[in-house]
């Protein structure tokens, strides 16, 4: 057939055609990442493996893996190969390891088919289970010699890469963490020569992970300039911008334009916000962040839109402007807003980052009253407060405090409890330790009388020096002092130190400073170590009346607690540590119990300005609930609800690594479960409370990578390390915490006060509302006290009971920094309906005065429970505790929980033997009583503390007890594993064996 000129054209234009399409080079097949479903010992062989299908023959299979890995130093780990049937084959080589490719010649002992190559073998070093100490299997050669004579590098491939497998879809790197390769990388920098960065568009559920290489994700989309997503009306829309720095980056601005749509109706750029640039701090205040990047790293940044639910549906697009110095890019920003109309921001679906928003919540930042606590009030210079009184001296300090808590602490009386001697006061002493500063000062000047804060200030000058004090009291009795010291010439001192001269009615215990809680020293000298000692005070007090001090600067930032003090300690005050001249002195001094905060010889210019800050806490907070004790005995441990009912208990505790709570302090991904559970709870008349606390967070958190992207705001810095899915997706710079094996939940510590406070007040409030919990198991806390309050704020609106009880074990050890678990904790003691403070308390060895102070609760205004091998039950009964049902193997409770309801306990008057007004004594010191009091009939706990087995009479004053002696008799009921049947006339001697007592009944 001929062909006309025109036909010939096209003819050889298609020929030419598919010549220019058979002469590219074909590109690289993209390889599957897929899902393990767990079908392998992770243990043993690791996370990651290659699925490679061979199809050569002969005694040597050669494969090179595209793996495109994350982790650093490849070439250092094991390579363990398998055959399909999971035998491991021992003739291996390995050749070539890198990031980007691993060449693996083994011996395919099966023949023809499917091998494993597992990349990345673990090894678990640690002796605590809940804490592994990770590291990477060594390569080691296994292979025969004759084998490997037979292996030829230049063998060319004869397997195939059919898969890179994870051993499950939470473990993978696809696709965020498959790497690009260097020469991808080196193309993508010269094809945009002359930029100082690069902007990588992100959607959100696809969190940018790595900082130090770009993900393959970004090569194959290549430069966008758009973004483009969906929200539904009232949606919280978030999305990323991946900064990739071709030169160093300093102050990196993210700015927005309206969005508008086609008949200009707007989204303002006020519902667009950077959470890593600007926001809301723990405390309320404005954040506004420096984000500076490193040539050759990744910024994640994460935006939101704050879609408002009038929004019209329907196209709208704006512009995000990001820049640096003189470099600007602009990205095109589209939002399709549907005609679906969400509720909540949609934070109902957290795995989409609408609960970034939570980050810059103000939720219950008002200082509003807290029940049981009373509005403040101001007379002169007298501030009222539930249960004490603060008298300011004209220089702004505390001239006097008192307490009306009555002995028992059950109620408020009208005898003043003193806590001074004389005002507290600062003195400035010259080289012969004489006062060298004469005052004058413009007395108290309120600045705030609200009903939950009240403000002042008063400044004194001196010829030298002036001094500004800036305080405030809230209504829970913390009281909060900066003291501004400024040099108005060159002065020396040889001392500048501070005194709070206690009553000695007001000084008998002692808790802090490196003392065990207990009966207070008589002379206590005490110099700072923040390096080692997470010490800056102490409480003084007695039952009824106390005081915690604590000495700080205007730099403090609370440090780590639980096991890692070490990695982020106190800071040493300028001003009263001083390099280490400063310290505290407790002693005797005239009538005083003088606390004596020194900080020794220093020399000012004239300008400088050094800060003297304190707080004081006045204790108690309010009087004991008993019946609060009496009515929820508390069931630790997630159980059948039937038999929890069955026990008598009426809380139920749902600890975390539970079926309902399984992720540590990140309740929110089986919270269907959880509402499940809890309404079922309600209709049995139970109340469930839930573990949930801020010290450390679960890598199971959705956000955990987009909190990653702020830097140390969220997450401590660290040396990494721990449980192989840290190591292999966060990396580095982070510190391993709580591990749960079961579950492979690895945990994040924390930093200090941050944002994340505000996530978890939301966080708390959604739980309250919409899964119906009842309170908050706390165990330990690495929060301050506003963040305490507001949690309270929003456990207890709507009539939700709140409950809040704090476990700790005992800090005293160098991990810790040899603090107290009360001193530590203490700030957050007006907001808690219970302690538990036991784990790793003594109580056989240590004294009553131990367990008043560091375990009982009873000086603050709490009730507590026993822990450590179920506690000692008689002298627990000293202090109106048991132990916690069903915690322990040693010990139950119930026997003695129905001796409460046999005696009807509910309504009696707790009279503990610390009250002058006890009713019962004993014959031996070292045997102790405390009553329940109640319409004709007691109840008395004896204790012993005695080194032997003794016998006492009881002093009973019956008419402070209220029954007539006449016909009185001493009846001790059957308590299984406490006490036989027995009765006892108000004149025997009562055995008391070594360590136990009696549970008697007055009748």
């Amino acid at each position: 057939m001929k062909l006309n000129i025109k036909n010939r054209l096209i003819l050889i234009r298609i020929l030419l055609l598919y010549l220019f399409i058979f002469s590219m080079p074909l590109a690289a097949q993209q390889i599957a990442y897929t899902n393990g479903n767990d079908s392998w010992n992770p243990d043993v062989l690791g996370n990651h493996r290659a699925i490679v299908h061979y199809s050569g023959k002969g005694a040597v299979a050669k494969v090179t893996v595209e793996w495109r890995r994350r982790d650093e130093n490849p070439e250092q780990k094991r390579i363990i190969v398998q055959d399909a049937n999971g035998k491991n084959i021992l003739n291996v080589k390995t050749a070539d390891i890198n990031r980007e490719t691993g060449t693996v010649f083994f011996e395919p002992v099966s023949g023809k088919g499917t091998y494993f190559v597992y990349y990345m073998p673990y090894i678990d070093e640690g002796l605590a289970v809940y804490y592994p100490k990770g590291v990477y299997a060594k390569p080691e050669n296994t292979a025969d010699t004759q084998w490997l004579l037979k292996v030829k590098t230049n063998l060319a491939n004869n397997c195939s890469v059919t898969e890179i497998q994870s051993i499950n879809a939470f473990n993978s790197f696809y696709p965020m963490e498959v790497i690009a390769t260097a020469a991808e990388t080196k193309k993508l920098i010269a094809k945009n020569g002359g930029s100082s960065f690069l902007v990588f568009p992100e959607d959100r559920l696809n969190s940018i992970r790595m900082r130090n290489d770009l993900p393959q994700r970004w090569i194959q989309k290549g430069i966008q300039n758009s973004f483009t997503d969906n929200a539904l009306r009232g949606e919280y829309l978030a999305f990323q911008l991946g900064i990739y720095a071709l030169q160093d980056l300093k102050d990196v601005k993210i700015t927005f334009s309206d969005l508008k749509n086609k008949n200009n109706e707007i989204i303002s750029a006020k519902n667009i916000t950077c959470i890593n640039t600007d926001g809301i701090k723990y405390d309320g205040t404005v954040l506004s962040n420096k984000v500076d990047v490193s040539k050759g790293k990744i910024q994640a940044i994460w935006c939101g839109i704050d879609v408002p639910q009038t929004a019209i549906p329907g196209d709208y697009s704006g512009k995000i402007s990001i820049s640096s110095g003189n470099a600007t890019k602009e990205i095109l920003l589209q939002v399709k807003v549907s005609e679906g109309l969400t509720t909540n921001g949609g934070i109902d679906q957290p795995e989409k980052m609408t609960r970034l928003k939570w980050l810059n919540s103000t939720m219950a930042q008002e200082n509003t009253v807290i029940a049981p606590y009373t509005p403040l009030m101001v007379s002169d210079k007298v501030v009222s407060l539930l249960g004490r009184k603060l008298f300011l001296g004209t220089d702004g300090f505390p001239a006097q405090i008192q307490t009306f808590f009555t002995p028992e602490m059950t109620s408020i009386g009208t005898k003043g409890n003193d806590l001074f001697t004389e005002p507290a006061h600062f003195h400035f002493l010259d080289n012969s330790g004489k006062e060298t500063q004469q005052w004058k000062t413009n007395g108290v000047k309120f600045l705030k009388k609200e009903a939950g804060t009240v403000a002042w200030e008063s400044t004194s000058t001196s010829a030298a020096v002036q001094m500004d004090v800036n305080a405030s009291l809230e209504f829970d009795g913390f009281l909060s002092y900066t003291v501004k010291i400024i040099a108005l010439d060159d002065i020396a001192f040889s001392d500048i130190n501070f005194h709070l001269p206690m009553q000695p009615a007001s000084a008998k215990y002692l808790m802090g400073l490196g003392q065990k809680g207990g009966d207070r020293p008589e002379t206590l000298q005490w110099k700072w170590d923040v390096a080692n000692k997470n010490q800056d005070g102490a409480w003084i007090g007695s039952v009824n009346a106390g005081l915690q001090f604590s000495f700080r600067d205007e730099k403090y930032s609370r440090p780590l607690n639980t096991n890692f003090y070490l990695q982020k300690p106190l800071l040493l005050p300028t001003s009263w540590g001083n390099d280490n001249k400063g310290g505290i002195d407790v002693t005797q001094k005239g009538k005083a119990i003088l606390v004596n905060a020194y900080s020794g010889s220093r020399s000012m210019k004239k300008g400088d300005i050094v800060y003297y800050n304190f707080n004081l806490l006045i204790t108690p907070f309010h009087p004991i609930n008993t019946e609060f004790q009496w009515e929820n005995k508390f069931y630790h441990k997630y159980d059948n609800l039937d038999t929890i009912a069955k026990t008598g208990a009426e809380v139920v505790n749902i600890h975390h690594a539970t079926p309902i709570n399984p992720y540590i302090n990140y309740p929110f991904i089986e919270h269907d479960k959880m509402k499940s559970y809890i309404d079922e709870a309600h209709s049995k008349g139970l109340k469930v409370k839930i573990y949930n606390t801020i010290r450390e967070l679960s890598n199971k958190a959705y956000e955990t990578f987009a909190l990653r992207s702020l830097g140390h705001e969220i997450y401590s810095p660290g040396k990494g390390g721990g449980f192989s899915w840290l190591q292999e997706h966060v990396g580095e710079d982070y510190i391993a915490a709580w591990f749960v094996p079961e579950i492979k939940d690895a945990a994040i510590v924390n930093s200090g006060m941050n944002r994340w406070h505000n996530y978890y007040v939301e966080g708390m409030n959604w739980l309250t509302q919409n899964v119906g919990i009842d309170g908050v198991y706390l165990d330990d806390v690495a929060f301050d006290r506003i963040t305490m309050k507001r949690i309270k704020r929003v456990l207890t609106q709507d009539g939700h009971p709140g409950i809040l009880d704090l476990h700790s074990a005992n800090q005293y050890n160098k991990s810790d920094g040899f603090n107290n678990s009360a001193n530590l904790y203490m700030e957050h003691f007006p907001y808690l309906n219970k302690l538990w403070f036991g784990e790793y308390f003594d109580y056989e060895k240590n004294k009553p005065d131990f367990f008043l102070t560091e375990v009982s609760g009873i000086p603050f205004g709490l009730m507590g429970e026993m822990l450590q091998g179920g506690g000692n039950p008689w002298r627990g009964m000293i202090y109106g505790m048991t132990n916690r049902m069903p915690w322990s193997d040693n010990a139950d409770p119930r026997p003695i929980w129905k001796i409460w309801n046999d005696f009807g306990i509910k309504g009696s008057e707790m009279i503990g033997y610390w009250s002058e007004n006890c009713p019962v004594k004993t014959t031996n010191d070292k045997v102790l009583a405390t009553v329940y009091k109640k319409n004709g009939t007691a109840l008395i706990a004896i204790a012993s503390w005695a080194d032997d087995d003794v016998k006492v009479t009881l002093n009973i004053d019956w008419k402070k007890l209220g029954i007539s002696p006449a016909k009185a008799t001493l009846v001790a009921p059957a308590i299984n594993n406490f006490q036989p049947a027995q009765t006892f006339s108000v004149k025997d001697e009562v055995p008391v064996a070594k360590g136990k007592g009696w549970l008697l009944i007055v009748r």
